[in-house]
């Protein structure tokens, strides 16, 4: 429970008997009721004046005092961006939220510079984060796309366990952990292949009307479902050698099919060497969620500068020449959380 603001005691009123007056009283609950404080802006006037100087007679006006803000202070700029841009709230909605809830006209384009000084304020700590994934052994990565203007923008994300960093490495070599798109397949070093899709691809074939795919695909779960167990539960020599042994037989039964079950036995197969990375080096995980997590806040970018390039699939062979696709700061999984947001420059 919260720490109360204000506490209120409410004592017996009458007993069933009919009785009014009670002794031993002593606390047995407390209900506790939450509520928003009317909000009252802080509004500072700085009021400019100007003289004349006694020694030179020349008219001198007063300045704006160093460090102030220019007509949003941090915490109404970190409060706009985290609207506009963490949530990804369009600019008439955070304008009219500013209006009818804070009672402060606004314009779209004040709420776009407060967003652009709150990216700028985050610039270091994006950086920072930067330097921590380009020095994880092991990185996940997951990408979405959208379309902007009439062109294609794509958003590309790597997260580990410690950080989420929007944006490829050019330099990284670890392991790379992500979904069995084309493109990541043609990773040079190691890859676990997300397994958790393949699950969820065998699933929904398992409700096929063909009785001998459903069977395929059913049994094929079950054993996708116990690898997965094997990341963090490290199975013996005999429990591998008894599930490999059903893996294969069941993809070779089905790989040259013309059905379903035998495109998706092929798909096994070119992924075979990717699938149990996760059972050879310690802490490799056997799904994808910590890109697909962080992914999940993108879409179309609303913190970087417009200036900021986007590049496309077929620009990233083995992801060696990636673009910054988005400055989206912290998130979640990061040791650098949201309070940045209020360090703004004036």
């Amino acid at each position: 429970m919260l720490e109360p603001t204000r506490s209120e005691a409410v004592l017996p009123v009458q007993c069933p008997c009919g009785g009014r007056e009670f002794t031993e009283l002593k606390p047995y609950h407390i209900h506790q009721v939450m509520e928003l404080p009317e909000i009252q802006m802080e509004v500072t006037h700085f009021v400019f004046h100007e003289g004349c100087c006694v020694e030179c007679g020349r008219l001198q006006k007063a300045e704006l005092p160093a460090g102030t803000h220019r007509g949003y202070g941090p915490r109404l700029t970190a409060f706009a961006a985290e609207l506009g841009g963490i949530e990804g709230k369009s600019r008439a909605t955070v304008r009219d939220l500013f209006r009818w809830v804070l009672r402060i006209p606004i314009s779209h384009g004040a709420i776009q510079k407060m967003i652009y000084r709150v990216s700028e304020a985050i610039r270091p700590h994006y950086e920072a984060i930067g330097r921590q994934a380009r020095c994880a052994p092991v990185n996940h990565v997951e990408e979405t796309s959208w379309f902007k203007q009439g062109g294609l923008q794509w958003l590309w994300v790597m997260a580990n366990a410690t950080v989420a960093f929007l944006e490829l490495m050019d330099d990284w070599v670890g392991i790379l952990v992500s979904d069995g798109y084309g493109l990541y397949r043609q990773w040079v070093k190691l890859r676990q292949s997300c397994v958790a899709h393949l699950i969820g691809k065998a699933k929904g074939l398992a409700e096929s009307a063909d009785s001998e795919i459903a069977r395929f695909c059913r049994k094929m779960a079950g054993e996708l479902g116990r690898l997965c167990h094997m990341a963090h539960a490290p199975p013996t020599v005999g429990y591998w050698r008894a599930w490999y042994a059903r893996f294969t037989h069941l993809v070779s039964e089905h790989q040259g099919g013309k059905d379903a079950a035998g495109s998706f036995a092929l798909r096994l197969l070119g992924e075979m060497e990717s699938l149990w990375v996760l059972i050879e080096v310690e802490g490799v995980e056997p799904t994808n969620n910590r890109a697909e997590g962080a992914q999940s806040l993108g879409g179309e970018d609303p913190l970087a500068s417009p200036d900021l390039p986007t590049s496309g699939k077929a620009d990233l062979p083995r992801l060696g020449r990636g673009h910054r696709s988005l400055l989206q700061g912290p998130l979640p999984g990061s040791r650098l959380d949201r309070s940045a947001l209020i360090a703004i420059p004036p």
